[in-house]
């Protein structure tokens, strides 16, 4: 249970227990939530009062300002209405959402870079933790940490890789893991080395995907917060990790984790708030948008102060015949088949999904399993098969691993041809291959699982806003994490290939800190409007979806290093657009942690300098919106630009003025966007684009129109 406070940050943990004192004033009875040695004590001895001391969990006081505490819910109700008390909220659960990808990126190993820049940025990673003998972070030929660190290593051994690695389990519950940052998961690791790992040759996951590994900035330092054990990571421990992140002095942080359910409002995401409270210090946040899609509206870490990142997939699928990281080696002979339905010990229906528990092991064990559904494959493997194919009518972009030899099957003409095969075959038999790397000449195209916007909370901005690698990606792996998350795969990897949202966030932070390390000055928004005006739009995605599925395109490192031009947006435009759209007072306060008085509300958050923008019309009328921007010149000191609108007859799109003239570096230039339109007869995502040409450089922002014909949004 997180409380906002309404003194500044400079008021200590006294403060705090004063505020806990006077809400526990009086308590009897089960708490909430109690840490072990409390729950023990209350479980042997029955109903005692104890102390606020008890009930403390974490006192932010560096660079948020708030506590967590465990509390019942009539002392929530209290702390609500104390003076000086502005947020309470409960604290929830989030979930964790390369030796191709940066090359598919364009950017190869001898990219251009500044070395001396690079060893000095120190990127923050709140995640799982990480594995620090894996030779993706290797210290070798590294110096000292930057004279700015000032963070810890906290039982732990850090070098000049990692110079930092802290933990957070207020809960305690250490089960199966060390009390340290250690990764003993694999999802840490792998994030943070698709971020800023060494290079390292000649790495494959069992033997496929062969090659060498890297991140985008390898001399770059990592700084590791620990929120997740027992695959839990909750508010309070992530705010924690937050807060010290920010005053460790990290100068960028990813974090590749998302709510299960969507957050109604700001003021309740400790992401968005821990965000907020970096971009004030000038830290860039990269954040995963979620594995919830393709439907619309599944966006996660929307936040407009947020850099968030779809997932899309590479040039490179991994298969088995299927679809599949199958690791396991391929079988010399051939293996007696059976359809799962023909081996129930249930129903029909469950054995056919191969169902835990459905199948006859005297039937299965030792054949290879057809299930009809895509599983974990615990059924097939609990019940002695050697193998499992699950075939599906659902289409599948990312490759699983799975704790046996196996492949999934979507394609039509593949499903109807094993259907064939075993009606007509008195013994059939199959033969499941190792994975090996296949060419998918339909790549970049937004991953399956993606989620997609628009933000529930903030809808007229458009959001993912970015999309990069997520499908099959090679990355360190923490060699105690399991493979394919089930119990009874024992096997162990230095280097693992897995998919998600998860492995887009960091390549998004990665290149972040590539154009961070040519210009160290640059704030969060203009770092991320960099990434976004220089993307590459995205073809193969479903019209009904477009950029709400991959935002401003695919990412390009090298290209965003030299945008031309940057919509830059500083603290005072978030809080004037969180204003725009009705936050109260203590909404505000919770959020952005000062006294905030909103003016007249001049509109909604459209108005925000986003380098994007949306609108939602009616279908039944004629429809006009209004955009200002502001832009400001990186590129070349004397300059004009010229605004070019794509082709959409839909639409009648006028930029005033249409020509830009610069005469000197970081000059500003305001300019606005009309948009017209008559009456649409369906539903549907009409998409166009500006672009500022000087020859040189071309600098786009979607323009994206939703048409409904009932509007759901504020």
């Amino acid at each position: 249970m997180g409380a906002q406070t309404e003194e500044g940050y400079s008021l200590g943990s006294a403060l705090h227990m004063s505020t806990l004192e006077q809400a526990l004033e009086g308590r009897y009875g089960l708490p909430l939530c109690l840490n072990p040695e409390t729950k023990l004590k209350r479980m042997n001895f029955g109903p005692e009062m104890y102390s606020p001391q008890e009930s403390l969990v974490y006192s932010y006081r560096k660079s948020l300002n708030g506590f967590a505490a465990w509390i019942t819910g009539k002392e929530q109700k209290k702390l609500v209405g104390m003076r000086g008390v502005v947020s309470v909220f409960p604290s929830k659960k989030h979930q964790p959402q390369t030796s191709r990808s940066w090359d598919f990126l364009g950017f190869p190993t001898k990219v251009e870079r500044v070395p001396e820049v690079e060893s000095n940025i120190i990127i923050g990673v709140i995640d799982f933790g990480i594995w620090p003998e894996s030779l993706s972070f290797s210290a070798s030929g590294i110096g000292p940490p930057p004279s700015k660190w000032k963070g810890t290593c906290q039982n732990f051994t850090c070098n000049n890789k990692i110079i930092g690695a802290k933990f957070y389990n207020a809960d305690g519950n250490f089960t199966g893991e060390e009390k340290s940052p250690r990764d003993t998961n694999g999802h840490g690791t792998h994030t943070a080395s698709i971020l800023a790992g060494r290079e390292v040759e000649d790495i494959s996951f069992l033997g496929i995907a062969k090659g060498t590994v890297r991140g985008a900035v390898p001399s770059a330092r990592i700084a590791v917060y620990k929120v997740c054990f027992q695959q839990e990571c909750l508010d309070h421990d992530i705010l924690a990790g937050f807060d010290d992140a920010i005053a460790d002095g990290v100068d960028i942080i990813s974090i590749s984790l998302s709510l299960f359910i969507q957050p109604l409002t700001f003021s309740e995401d400790s992401i968005a708030i821990g965000a907020f409270h970096a971009m004030q210090k000038g830290i860039l946040v990269s954040a995963c948008a979620g594995n919830y899609g393709p439907r619309l509206k599944t966006l996660r870490n929307d936040a407009p102060w947020i850099l968030t990142a779809g997932a899309s997939t590479i040039d490179r699928q991994i298969i088995s015949k299927g679809l599949g990281v199958n690791g396991f080696v391929t079988t010399s002979t051939l293996t007696p088949l059976i359809y799962g339905g023909n081996a129930t010990i249930s129903t029909v229906d469950d054995s056919s999904r191969c169902v835990l528990g459905s199948l006859d092991k005297k039937l299965v064990e030792g054949k290879i399993v057809i299930c009809g559904e895509l599983s974990d494959a615990r059924g097939p493997l609990e019940a002695g098969a050697q193998g499992t194919i699950m075939v599906t009518n659902i289409t599948q972009d990312d490759a699983g691993s799975y704790p046996l030899s196996a492949t999934v099957i979507s394609n039509i003409p593949d499903l109807l041809r094993i259907a064939l095969y075993l009606s007509t075959t008195s013994n059939p038999t199959a033969i499941i291959h190792q994975g090996e790397a296949a060419y998918d000449s339909n790549a970049p195209s937004v991953a399956s699982f993606s989620s997609g916007g628009p933000s529930t909370i903030t809808p007229l901005i458009l959001k993912p806003d970015i999309i990069a690698p997520g499908i099959d990606i090679l990355a360190a792996w923490s060699p105690k994490g399991s493979i394919s998350a089930i119990s009874g795969d024992r096997r162990s990897v230095a280097y693992n290939i897995i998919s998600g949202t998860s492995m887009a966030c960091p390549h998004v932070t990665g290149a972040a800190a590539y154009v961070k390390t040519n210009h160290p000055a640059w704030s969060p928004a203009a770092l991320k409007s960099a990434l976004m005006t220089t993307a590459s739009p995205t073809k193969n995605v479903d019209p009904s979806q477009r950029e709400f599925s991959y935002g401003a395109g695919q990412i390009n490192p090298v290209k965003a290093v030299d945008p031309g031009l940057v919509y830059d947006t500083s603290e005072n435009d978030y809080v004037e657009m969180l204003c725009n759209i009705n936050y109260s007072v203590d909404a505000l306060k919770a959020i952005t942690g000062r006294n905030v008085t909103c003016g007249q509300v001049e509109g909604d958050e459209s108005l925000l300098n986003y380098p994007s923008m949306i609108s939602y019309v009616n279908t039944k009328q004629p429809f006009h919106k209004y955009f200002p921007r502001k832009v400001t010149n990186v590129g070349s000191a004397s300059s004009t630009y010229k605004a070019i609108i794509s082709e959409q007859p839909q639409l009648n799109i006028t930029v005033t003025p249409s020509i830009l003239t610069f005469k000197s570096m970081n000059e500003q230039q305001n300019f606005a966007v009309n948009i017209t339109g008559g009456v649409f007869e369906t539903n549907a995502v009409v998409s166009a684009s500006l672009t500022w040409s000087d020859g040189v450089h071309s600098v786009r922002s979607p323009i994206v129109v939703l048409v409904e014909v009932q509007r759901n949004f504020h």
